[in-house]
């Protein structure tokens, strides 16, 4: 049982009463009779609210949720009492939240039940725990509350961001990617892989005529071209230091999982075949390439698992064991980040090693905090030091995408915002360019 601020109210006004009966005989009574009333009002919600126990609630969530997305939870409050109630319902929500305001105010109607909905975000996956529902409810009278506790509590595990994943599948089969961003590139050049022969319908291109098949059926034939498949993309993801720079909660490491996850479902609708590697002191973790529903499952569990020691990343290591699981030809995006020459310079012979027998893509980011600073007004000498500075490091930034070409390396400076997209773009541009 819970005193309310109406009671504190109610009793503070009747002692004030009591205390004005010194001077004067009518207000002792006011008070008395106030306090009888108050003392009646009091036992008949305790009636009210106690002979029978009549709230259930109940929380309904996904039992994944996805990081860096806003996952929906649902609150179902049941009354079965057979009187008007007010209630506060609070949802003891995982810690790593830091959440304090997941508390609701709402009116039920006799044998009334109503559907709390709000989102929770996470940015950093693991394992989260939910605790109980407590709900406080008060009658009209609203002295007093009664707390009921109901619910369960639930462990939910956070996944690389699989919303986004189906976000991306539904546009993808509707052919609307490019409301993501999502350039329609067109391919340079025929197809080079032979499908099929068949009837000639108005829009196929005249080029593609088979005169042979043609003289022979003595209707027009066309060849069928399709695009050439199997080609291997390999995700290669950092997990050193440098990539637990964080960018609205999450780090980079979670963006680059994130991007990851997607451009390998995007590469498999493509018909190439997906990978995974996970790289810090030490080669860390392979997910072969493939494709496939299970082969998308296998590459969510491994992308869930990866943590950081907070390391530095040795590129050397990563070279002999790229050399020895990946044989063929691939298209290596390497998300990493480098904080000026000097910190490329330790790791371009190995970027360069690895360019010898695979097409790289090395994807780096801007800093954001410091782009957003740097177009601030200058208002005394020291902002002006900071923006030189700022201003500095977007030169270098650039300067390092000038010195990878130069080497044969491919690069990307983009947003962590933009990761996922700007891959996405610039994978689909080299694929149309049989850049691998």
């Amino acid at each position: 049982m819970f005193l309310t601020r109406r009671f504190y109210i109610a009793i503070s006004v009747v002692i004030l009463l009591f205390v004005a009966g010194f001077w004067w005989q009518w207000s002792y009574w006011t008070a008395f009779a106030a306090l009888v009333l108050i003392a009646i009002l009091f036992i008949l919600e305790i009636v009210l609210l106690y002979y029978k126990n009549g709230i259930d609630a109940s929380r309904v969530c996904a039992h994944r949720f996805s990081n860096g997305d806003d996952n929906k939870i649902e609150v179902r409050v049941e009354s079965s009492y057979h009187i008007a109630l007010k209630l506060s319902v609070i949802d003891e929500a995982p810690v790593a939240f830091q959440r304090r305001d997941i508390s609701f105010s709402l009116k039920l109607k006799p044998l009334e039940g109503k559907t709390i909905v709000y989102n929770l975000k996470p940015v950093k996956r693991g394992v989260y725990g939910f605790g109980k529902i407590r709900v406080f409810v008060s009658s009209i009278i609203g002295l007093l509350q009664r707390r009921f506790t109901c619910g369960e509590e639930q462990e939910i595990e956070v996944y690389p961001s699989f919303l986004m994943l189906n976000n991306y599948e539904l546009l993808a089969i509707s052919d609307r990617l490019n409301e993501q961003g999502i350039k329609k590139i067109r391919r340079i050049g025929n197809n080079t892989e032979f499908e099929q022969i068949k009837d000639y319908v108005n829009g196929d291109d005249y080029r593609t005529i088979n005169w042979k098949a043609t003289a022979r059926r003595n209707k027009l034939m066309v060849n069928v071209y399709s695009e050439e498949k199997s080609q291997q993309v390999i995700n290669v993801i950092d997990k050193g230091r440098v990539m637990q720079q964080a960018f609205d909660g999450m780090t980079l490491l979670d963006y680059a999982i994130n991007a990851s996850l997607v451009l390998s479902y995007i590469a498999m609708r493509k018909e190439d075949k997906a990978a995974v590697v996970t790289f810090e002191k030490q080669f860390d973790s392979f997910v072969k390439p493939n494709r496939g529903k299970k082969h998308m499952t296998n590459i969510l569990e491994n992308l869930y698992g990866q943590e950081t020691t907070f390391g530095e990343s040795d590129f050397s290591s990563l070279c002999v064991n790229m050399r020895r699981f990946v044989t063929k030809r691939s298209l290596l995006i390497v998300y990493t980040n480098f904080f000026g020459e000097n910190a490329l310079f330790r790791q371009l012979s190995y970027l360069k090693q690895l360019s010898k027998h695979h097409v790289v893509l090395v994807v780096f980011f801007k800093d954001q905090e410091l782009e957003n600073y740097s177009h601030q007004p200058k208002r005394d000498m020291q902002d002006y030091y900071c923006h030189a500075v700022a201003e500095q490091v977007a030169i270098d930034k650039q300067k390092i995408i000038t010195i990878l070409r130069s080497n044969g390396i491919y690069a990307l400076l983009t947003s962590p915002q933009q990761l996922t997209v700007d891959v996405i773009n610039r994978y689909i541009e080299m694929k149309a360019k049989h850049a691998f």
